[in-house]
């Protein structure tokens, strides 16, 4: 190779640790980012009995390290691809990060988003003088459209992490972080892995000049396309990701990303939702910052690994990543928080349906805090009651657990529960025996006007609609849940149906929650 230019054609595989290091050394990523601070976080540090420090990658003009690797590719466009422009396919912090740079650098730039895109993020590109194209209801409609685009009119892509000098911009990370932190005793960096960008150049720079030290990447539990694929030995693709964590959400990893990260990560941790939850407040507490889920996502994993493996006394390290969240999101945030810090317990309890019966089971509770109690009168024997405990620390839901049934008290354990957490809860009292050959599924449908009613004009009046629940969470999807009674004679036609409508969708119609409370 001659130029860093050049290094646009390497194959996958074709880069080491030094290689990336170099091109981290030699890059332009401060043309437009800046050295972020590394905070330390008092409150983290002791709890887990460790030094916990955060890399503020928050802080960067954008609120996300995304503009790193933009800024750095783009800065190294030839002159003829500076004069046509550049292209992108993003939903998020990459679509501002290209934004920025195209703005700092005077070139043109077209970015695809899904039109379920959040309009303040169509705001913020289009405000740095960006043209915007709306297309498609996901990141893969909008990145086949942007490809199309390129094509057309002659644009240079600038891909969101599989690309040498994007994937060594995101390495600057690891240089600042030799700079920042003391070497003086065990260390361990943990970083939020979506397509790989960020772990892949901050792992091989690490690993180049710190081989001592150790990088464990972190992935939601509902998107662990990395993961899955160092543990397959190959690339895999997933039917479908978690959207809660949306800037990491990625149904396959890049090829330059995968083949650097199995090489140079020493080890990984998923983490659920609530636990992403709990990170973003303790992050809060500790910083009085707000952090995107995807954000959080290292902080998340850094708890549950050091817990798991008995960490004291160590440095360790998270990336928060980014702290572009809609402010609507907090609210379904603070819900699953304490679940998160396993200091709350949701419980399916069945009591007799007589007068006194709550003051018996309060009574079984003793001094814990209820923090939600649901229910409705249904004549019949027994009552079911949806109800949520404080817990003082978590091996406090097994005292409550054994508490309960001593007392003679039939109990359903619903804190790990996904549809109990974000639909059942809402609608505790709504039994219907009348809706027979009632099926219930949960639907994943973009945020956009006129979703709903697609759905119901491919309905078509088929089969009722039974039951129904929606709220908005923030993101660019929402989740429903549906009940429609559907006779055992019309299942291939609907089978038939659910794969026509194109929204993801599951069947829900075994899950304990709704037998014990709406049916």
């Amino acid at each position: 190779m001659t130029s860093e230019q050049e290094w646009t054609d390497v194959t996958p595989g074709g880069l080491d640790a030094m290689d990336v290091l170099r091109l981290a050394l030699t890059g332009k990523v401060y043309g437009a980012a800046q050295e972020t601070p590394l905070s330390f976080a008092p409150a983290l540090s002791a709890r887990l009995g460790s030094g916990v420090w955060l890399k503020r990658e928050d802080q960067q003009p954008i609120f996300s390290f995304k503009l790193r690797g933009a800024y750095n590719r783009m800065a190294h466009l030839t002159p003829q691809e500076r004069a046509a422009g550049v292209i992108a396919a993003s939903a998020g912090n990459h679509a501002q990060g290209v934004a920025f740079a195209a703005q700092e650098l005077g070139v043109r730039a077209v970015i695809v988003m899904p039109a379920t895109t959040p309009d303040i993020k169509v705001r913020a590109c289009r405000a740095r003088g960006a043209e915007v194209v709306l297309h498609g209801d996901s990141f893969s409609d909008a990145e086949a459209h942007a490809y199309g685009l390129q094509a057309r009119d002659g644009l240079t892509f600038v891909h969101p992490y599989d690309d040498p000098l994007v994937l060594a911009g995101q390495g600057t990370v690891g240089l600042e972080l030799l700079r920042q932190v003391e070497d003086t005793g065990p260390t361990t960096v943990f970083v939020p892995v979506g397509g790989g960008g960020l772990i892949a150049g901050t792992a091989a720079v690490l690993k180049a000049l710190r081989p001592g030290w150790r990088v464990v990447g972190v992935q939601p539990e509902d998107s662990d396309a990395m993961v899955q694929s160092v543990h397959a030995g190959e690339r895999v693709r997933l039917e479908q990701v978690g959207l809660f964590a949306d800037g990491v959400a990625v149904k396959q990893v890049g090829a330059h990303t995968f083949a650097l990260t199995r090489r140079y990560v020493d080890d990984w941790v998923r983490v659920s939702t609530d636990e992403i939850c709990a990170a973003m407040k303790d992050v809060f507490d500790d910083t009085r910052a707000v952090m995107e889920p995807a954000g959080a996502l290292a902080v998340a994993g850094l708890k549950k690994y050091a817990t798991d493996h008995g960490l004291h006394g160590e440095t360790l390290v998270a990336v928060t990543s980014g702290a572009n969240l809609n402010f609507d999101r907090l609210r379904h945030v603070s819900e699953r928080t304490e679940i998160g810090e396993k200091r709350e317990a949701i419980l399916a309890v069945t009591i007799p349906e007589r007068p006194g019966a709550y003051q018996e089971f309060i009574e079984v509770l003793g001094q814990r805090a209820i923090t939600e109690f649901n229910y409705r009168y249904a004549p019949r024997a027994e009552a079911r009651i949806f109800v949520g405990v404080q817990l003082a620390h978590p091996g406090q839901r097994a005292e409550l657990l054994t508490a309960l049934h001593a007392a003679g008290y039939p109990v359903t354990d619903l804190t790990d529960d996904e549809m109990a957490k974000v639909h059942i809860r809402h609608m505790v009292g709504g039994r219907a025996p009348e809706a027979t050959d009632e099926r219930l599924y949960a639907f994943t449908f973009p945020e956009r006007p006129g979703a709903l009613h697609e759905f119901l004009a491919t309905l078509r009046g088929r089969w009722n609609i039974s039951l129904f629940h929606y709220r908005n969470h923030g993101s660019d999807h929402g989740r429903v849940l549906a009940g429609l009674q559907v006779p055992d004679a019309d299942l291939d036609e609907f089978q038939a149906f659910l794969g026509a409508l194109g929204y993801p969708n599951q069947d829900m119609s075994r899950s304990p929650a709704y037998r014990l409370f709406l049916t």
